[in-house]
């Protein structure tokens, strides 16, 4: 039997809208993307299978090895919309690394998993640039990642990203949260904006409003609303790392989806609840215009959007002026929001027009 019908034309994996030639062409691209994330341990080279990384070149005695992954959600369709690509990589870091270091660990290298309809080099490149630029940040190298062309699967515009970052920490500095005790203050560190959570409800209330994304904000005219979305998220790893190491930091929570309501819980021991006092803190201005926009209540909010802040260090009481000034130093704005007290394991948060509870 012969191997085609007569007069048939052999198909190529590009017939299928795979375009083989454009992927390699991306990762000779990427390659100096990558390089220049080079850190201890890591050698950052492109193309092999896999990608190593040397323990004992990056200073460590007795690791633990500790992983996350995560993506960027629905903030993805803004980036696309927009034609914004360069800031969602550093996202995507941000959701990986910041999830390490609230564990003590530091970030050493990422991976990333990037899948499309159509690849298109340009878009792709400045994905990954932001990517590259999230491990600098983090101080973690990028050591190599997947690009999946899947037409069929996702439309040819839309694209998606998935990553994978792997870090150490010794074992006598792991942050378990097992220390934390009534009288200990939280620390709160201001965010950059919404983060990567909640762009679901965002959309949302975009699309009840019927705002767009090219309209100036009412409150800085001189900024998209578009722009402000798209900022990107704060990563925190270099500011806290030294006060993790030097003892000053009892837990740190990662302020993602769940908000500050259910996410300080996770790392209290049982018999500690957390409560948030928003009296003086200031809703930044773009959570204002969300809340107003959706009708949003107050106990929503903060189970859904970090409304300003992206992290929260758990500290002692009398160190909590050094730990403040410290993270002032490294270009933080820290403040205190509140103080650990005896109770059932969980959060409330209080203040002048909001009240929202939960127990772990």
């Amino acid at each position: 039997m012969s191997d085609k019908s007569q007069g048939e034309t052999g198909l190529s994996y590009a017939d299928a809208g795979v375009d083989i030639d454009a992927g390699n062409a991306l990762v000779k691209a990427i390659g100096p993307l990558a390089k220049a994330t080079s850190r201890p341990g890591a050698d950052v080279a492109l193309g092999g299978f896999g990608g190593f990384f040397d323990l004992k070149a990056a200073g460590y005695d007795d690791p633990l090895l500790v992983a996350a992954n995560d993506g960027v959600g629905t903030k993805l369709k803004l980036a696309i919309d927009t034609g914004r690509h360069d800031t969602v990589g550093i996202d995507l870091v941000a959701m990986c690394a910041n999830d390490l270091v609230v564990q003590g660990a530091e970030p050493l290298f990422f991976l990333d998993y990037y899948a499309t309809g159509k690849l298109d080099n340009h878009v792709a490149t400045a994905v990954v640039a932001g990517i590259a630029e999230g491990c600098r940040q983090a101080g973690c190298a990028l050591i190599g990642g997947e690009t999946a062309e899947m037409p069929g699967m996702y439309a040819a515009d839309d694209y998606d990203l998935a990553g994978f970052c792997v870090g150490a920490v010794d074992r006598d500095k792991v942050l378990t949260g097992d220390k934390v005790a009534p009288g200990d203050v939280l620390v709160g560190l201001a965010s950059s904006g919404v983060h990567s959570n909640g762009f679901s409800l965002v959309r949302k209330i975009i699309e009840r409003q019927g705002w767009t994304l090219d309209m100036p904000l009412p409150f800085d005219a001189g900024r998209t609303l578009g722009a402000a979305l798209l900022e990107p998220t704060r990563i925190y790893v270099r500011p806290l790392l030294p006060l993790v190491k030097a003892g000053r930091i009892k837990a740190l929570s990662h302020i993602t989806g769940g908000g500050l309501l259910e996410n300080l819980p996770r790392v209290l021991p049982e018999g500690a609840r957390a409560m948030v006092d928003v009296s003086d803190l200031d809703l930044p201005p773009l959570f204002a215009m969300l809340r107003e926009g959706g009708n949003v209540a107050n106990a929503e909010m903060v189970r859904t959007f970090n409304c300003g802040i992206g992290m929260v260090a758990v500290v002692a009481e009398p160190d909590a002026d050094a730990v403040i000034a410290a993270l002032s130093e490294a270009g933080e704005n820290a403040m205190i929001i509140g103080r650990i007290e005896a109770g059932t394991k969980g959060c409330t948060v209080t203040g002048e027009g909001w009240q929202a509870s939960h127990d772990a």
